[in-house]
């Protein structure tokens, strides 16, 4: 089977990311993931994309399944993901185009599958003090920096269910707890990649200021699509160079990262891919 050591989940506009692309299916104990995943180079580095919400749309963030979709990732041979998203900024001086790159995270989804270690075995109880890898954190905030153009290095990303939008109390809400973006895909796609023991970061395209926001209107779907469209070429840019500073996997499982120690003295109910 095809392997790599990088994991890129994103919108089809990724598609062209790759120097000769070969696609992947792979199936896994929690159902088939979004897509097939594509697998090439990226300036050495040997990474598998796959379409968060499949190469149509056609999953809404509820109905993503992030436990087949890490999974299938891990049995590939990833260990480190990018996760890029399109947010809403909750802060007015942070405006469309502006890239976020996270340090907390807060989950306010529900009737999603949280965890992979949902059977009759030993429990498992993973920290998540720390959502984000530090390694992989570090790429897209150097990478972002010199790419040249407005980013955010910290703060926190409010997770919704979806499909819908906020309402501008809830908008308000948000901004008056301190947050910094909203978005409906991020969790629980960090928690299952720590469960995992994956290292994972993702990289924050704000595409409008949310409804409660000063200033900000009504968000409609077709401009933040928009607005995405008009950025994705710099996201890629980013992404690229991110990339090439992410370290190469280490023999010696004491100098991997802390995310990939994170089973570390476990026992576990189900074999782990890869």
């Amino acid at each position: 089977m095809l392997r790599a050591e990088i994991g890129v989940i994103g919108g089809s506009g990724f598609y062209s990311f790759f120097d000769d692309p070969q696609a992947v299916h792979v199936s896994t104990p929690f159902g088939d993931p979004s897509d097939d995943i594509v697998i090439g180079e990226v300036d050495g580095r040997r990474v598998a994309f796959l379409p968060r919400h499949g190469h149509d749309h056609r999953f809404p963030p509820h109905r993503v399944n992030y436990r087949a979709n890490l999974w299938a990732l891990r049995s590939l041979g990833v260990r480190q993901v990018l996760a890029p998203c399109a947010v809403g900024s909750l802060r007015p001086e942070n405006g469309p185009g502006t890239l976020v790159i996270p340090d907390q995270v807060v989950d306010r989804t529900f009737g999603r599958a949280h965890t992979v270690y949902d059977q009759t075995g030993p429990v498992v109880h993973v920290s998540f003090a720390d959502p984000y890898c530090p390694q992989g954190r570090s790429a897209l905030v150097g990478a972002a920096s010199d790419a040249g153009s407005g980013s955010v290095d910290g703060g926190t990303l409010v997770v919704i269910n979806g499909p819908r939008f906020s309402s501008r109390a809830e908008s308000q809400w948000h901004q008056s707890a301190g947050w910094s973006v909203v978005g409906m895909t991020a969790m629980p796609e960090a928690a299952i990649a720590r469960e995992l023991a994956m290292c994972f970061s993702t990289i924050c395209l704000i595409t409008d200021h949310d409804a409660g926001v000063e200033g900000g209107e009504s968000v409609r779907h077709d401009e933040v699509l928009r607005i995405f469209a008009l950025n994705i070429e710099h996201l890629k840019t980013v992404l690229r160079a991110a990339i090439a500073r992410l370290p190469h996997p280490s023999a010696d499982a004491a100098a991997a990262c802390e995310c990939q120690r994170a089973l570390d003295g476990m026992q576990l109910p189900i074999e782990l891919p890869g």
